[in-house]
């Protein structure tokens, strides 16, 4: 999953994180990715760690759009 800006001819970093989901607690795989220039900046930081704060997994994603 892509998470930021890539810029156009810009080379992806890839990282993994715990990610886990935010409504049952189950643990996901956290291969990311993102652009050179963007990664470990204030501004990634604070995506990721809204990104976090905020993930669901797709078994509970998929039961709130259904109710």
């Amino acid at each position: 999953m892509i998470i930021g800006r890539v810029l156009e001819n810009e080379k992806k970093v890839k990282f993994d994180v715990d990610i886990t989901c935010t409504n049952c607690g189950k643990k996901v795989p956290g291969g990311l990715q993102t652009g050179e220039s963007y990664y470990k900046t204030q501004e990634f930081e604070r995506e990721l760690a809204d990104f976090k704060e905020k993930y669901l997994c797709g078994i509970c994603r998929d039961k709130n759009r259904r109710n």
